[in-house]
């Protein structure tokens, strides 16, 4: 059974994601919380497989919660669920420990589709960098080198300079040089933009 924790302050948003995620037998929502010092509190009691946790809310938001729960090592893939349509929260909820983020006008068509790839522990991004809509062409990717696209890769899954440095057998130097020629290349200025080129060129499903 897969848990789920729904983190929104208007009970109406809370209901009707309960009512699409509990469409599935095998999906249950363990705990809903109206503020983020709630949802918190909710994450580390029930440690749910994903929460979706509205970006903004009373007492601490959903990216503080994402950063709350990144800290605590919980087992809980966060999805933050917001209004904004913004490519600079998008980056601070990605760095701040959330793997979705996804605009309330774009749930009845990628709601679902993003808590399963949370469940993948992948990475989703809303609308415009969904790998069905935004395609990333073979000479994008052939513009990396293997260790560029690796690195990419793990960054994407949530990996640190330093945690990846020991993954790959490099200091962290170096690791950051990948990583810098890796913007460079693509023409990306955030850790955001790396996640939602990484998704669109399907590196997580290699």
């Amino acid at each position: 059974m897969k848990r789920f924790l729904i983190a929104d302050d208007h009970e109406a948003v809370r209901s009707g994601l309960r009512a699409v995620l509990e469409q599935r037998a095998d999906w249950e929502v363990v705990a809903e919380a109206n503020d983020g010092s709630k949802a918190l509190a909710a994450a580390i009691a029930n440690q749910p497989h994903v929460a979706i946790v509205d970006f903004s809310m009373p007492r601490m938001t959903g990216v503080e919660v994402a950063r709350r729960i990144r800290e605590y090592r919980l087992p809980t893939e966060v999805l933050i669920f917001t209004v904004h349509n913004s490519n600079l929260l998008a980056q601070e909820a990605f760095e701040a420990g959330a793997r979705a983020f996804v605009l309330k006008s774009d749930a009845n068509r990628l709601l679902l589709a993003a808590v399963e790839s949370l469940l993948a522990h992948k990475p989703f991004c809303t609308e415009s960098c969904s790998p069905e809509s935004n395609e990333v062409s073979t000479g994008d990717r052939d513009r990396l080198s293997p260790r560029e696209r690796l690195v990419v890769k793990l960054i994407a899954e949530g990996y640190s300079n330093k945690r990846i440095g020991a993954i790959l057998n490099l200091s962290v130097k170096t690791a950051e040089a990948h990583r810098a020629a890796a913007m460079r290349k693509l023409d990306i200025h955030s850790t955001a933009g790396l996640v939602r080129y990484a998704v669109r060129a399907r590196l997580l499903e290699a």
